[in-house]
């Protein structure tokens, strides 16, 4: 029995991290103290003035623990990597978990390619950003390559030099096929050379140049090549216009600002880099009864340990209590120095209100929006969580199975994380070891594809990823079977996981959720029923999708298809009237006349090929 008066006499007067727990053993709350011991008993001493939200964790606590670290550094560290990993109730949390893209330049290859990176990884290229828009930087890269004629392929050059012919974008004269050896590094590297400078701001050689080279097409009636330079002119200056400078010393920093009212808070940011702003977002705080400080000191941790990418300087509106700490620990994050800093005047003074009025400006107008938001998605899931009983279900999965009468079946996983899609982890399956329409089987070999290959990425050490990110929740396409289906597939790998049916009725409607053997009716104006059949259409529509374009790509290689007089429509025919390929295969050349489409001659050279 968990006596908290007696194990507060036993905390350490050492740094760690403290974890409280509520009545069901949740954790409820993560901090870190320079002292446990002088740190925890705060709770829980009357005479304190903690705050409402403080107050009512407090009651809800039933027991802690602690971890003790060498230095508080340590600790911050500790505390970082324990919110993102349990989310906690009482903790400020970010509303908004976004990844930014990035602009890669893969300088350490002897002909560097320029792409879209999510992540920023210590291989020796180049990274620009991060930048707010996926968009955006795709427009870049493709800008970049018709400027400067590199290569998009994924060739490993100059090894597989001349082992197959250039590609339509040397035909289009979009790259100088260095795949050929046409053109020499040295000279691939110039163009690099000038790819870099474009990416770092530098427009102004890069409209002289194709001007002139406009006017030099005009002067010899190539108007086509012309009206190519012109357009090629306009996207530069659309780019340029969008990176206004804002620091003539060209440094990275980030500007942070937050806003807050009694209930709310949002934090605006400004991204920049080389002395340009390239890009601006905003967050909404859960749980913003803190002060200003606090929450951008929340901002900061929590925002920073996912980022790949650090700047040397971030400037905000408050003065930050742990401000060297945080310092210390970004600079170990970056291996170089970074600074928080509060500008008292001047340029820097004046961004940095700008951010604020921003934040405030956001605070005001998305606030309805956001509540509306927030019931489409965090609200419809804890709807979810009351109807089944559940708590804390952040991630859902949703699998569906694809085919044609049993002919190339296919299977999918959907993902949604806090009610909203993450098709980033979409996965596609290939049915293998099922012939025939048989949805069962097919489920139960995707599902047992799915979690033994995460079970197998857990054991080899790998980070989190689609496969070793296993869901709060699984949500079937279907009653009492498809949910015995993975329940089976679960008990045999020893796996904890809630699974829900998602039920529709005759006219293929969802009309409630199978769970613990019972059909639980939903509300159809409800939230949560949305986000239901949000989530049953998308994993239907993701399945079909795939399906048809294996079809169409010829990747799905039908029996029926080496039958000589049978084409695509008496393939179909057959494929509707017979329920799989088993029962075509013991059909009789009068069996086979019944089918639509089918005459005496080619029923007898199906019966042949099946007969021989």
């Amino acid at each position: 029995m968990f006596i908290i008066e007696e194990e507060l006499k036993k905390l350490p007067a050492k740094p760690g991290v403290y974890l409280m727990h509520d009545e069901k053993d949740q954790i409820i709350y993560v901090g870190k103290a320079i002292s446990l011991k002088n740190r925890v008993r705060q709770y829980f001493q009357a005479s304190r003035n903690k705050g409402a939200k403080i107050d009512q964790m407090v009651t809800h606590i039933r027991r802690f623990e602690y971890i003790v670290t060498d230095s508080e550094l340590e600790a911050l560290v500790l505390e970082c990597n324990l919110i993102k990993e349990h989310r906690p109730k009482y903790n400020t949390m970010l509303m908004d978990d976004k990844g930014y893209p990035f602009i890669k330049v893969t300088v350490n290859e002897a002909y560097p390619r320029v792409m879209l990176a999510r992540t920023m990884q210590k291989d020796k290229a180049k990274y620009f950003g991060p930048f707010t828009s996926a968009g955006a930087v795709k427009d870049t890269i493709e800008l970049v390559q018709k400027l400067y004629n590199i290569r998009s392929c994924n060739r490993n050059l100059p090894k597989d030099m001349g082992k197959d012919r250039p590609c339509l974008n040397y035909h289009i004269k979009q790259c100088k096929a260095p795949c050929q050896g046409y053109i020499s590094e040295a000279e691939y590297r110039k163009s690099i050379d000038g790819v870099l400078r474009f990416l770092n701001g530098h427009y102004d050689s890069v409209l002289e140049d194709l001007e002139a080279k406009m006017l030099e097409a005009s002067e010899n009636m190539e108007f086509e090549r012309a009206i190519e330079y012109r357009e090629l002119i306009h996207s530069v200056k659309q780019i340029a216009q969008k990176q206004k400078i804002t620091d003539s010393r060209g440094e990275d920093r980030d500007i942070v600002a937050v806003a807050k009212d009694a209930e709310d808070a949002v934090v605006q940011i400004f991204f920049i880099r080389g002395g340009r702003l390239i890009g601006r977002d905003h967050f909404f705080f859960r749980n913003a009864d803190a002060s200003k400080s606090e929450l951008l000191a929340s901002f900061i941790k929590q925002f920073y340990a996912g980022s790949p990418f650090v700047p040397a300087e971030i400037m905000t509106h408050e003065e930050l209590e742990e401000h060297e700490l945080l310092e210390q620990w970004l600079t170990k994050k970056r291996e170089h120095r970074v600074h928080i800093r509060v500008p008292k005047k001047g340029e820097k003074e004046k961004l940095v209100e700008l951010a604020r009025k921003n934040a405030a400006l956001i605070l005001n107008t998305d606030k309805e929006r956001l509540k509306r938001e927030e019931g489409r998605t965090i609200g419809a899931v804890k709807e979810i969580e009351a109807l089944l009983g559940l708590k804390n279900i952040v991630r859902m999965e949703a699998y569906d199975i694809s085919n044609t009468s049993g002919f190339a079946s296919v299977g999918s996983m959907i993902v949604y994380e806090k009610g909203k899609p993450k098709r980033t982890d979409y996965r596609k399956f290939k049915i293998k070891s099922v012939q025939g329409p048989d949805d069962y089987a097919s489920m139960e070999e995707v599902l047992t594809r799915r979690f033994k290959h995460g079970l197998d990425e857990i054991e080899n050490g790998k980070e989190l990823g689609s496969f070793t990110a296993f869901p709060d929740l699984i949500m079937m396409d279907g009653g009492r079977g498809q949910v015995n289906i993975a329940l089976e597939v679960l008990g045999k790998l020893d796996l904890q996981i809630p699974v829900c049916g998602m039920v529709k009725d005759d006219n293929h409607r969802t009309r409630g959720l199978y769970y613990n053997n019972v059909e639980i009716p939903i509300d159809r104006n409800s939230e949560g029923f949305k986000l239901i059949t949000r989530i049953q259409d998308e994993a239907h529509r993701f399945a079909i999708e795939f399906h048809r374009k294996l079809r169409s790509q010829g990747q799905v290689h039908s029996v029926l298809d080496d039958i000589k007089g049978v084409g695509p429509a008496r393939r179909k025919a057959l494929m509707k009237y017979f329920e799989n390929i088993e029962e075509l295969k013991n059909a009789s050349v009068e069996d086979l006349k019944k089918v639509p489409s089918m005459n005496e001659k080619s029923a007898k050279e199906v019966y042949s090929f099946f007969h021989k």
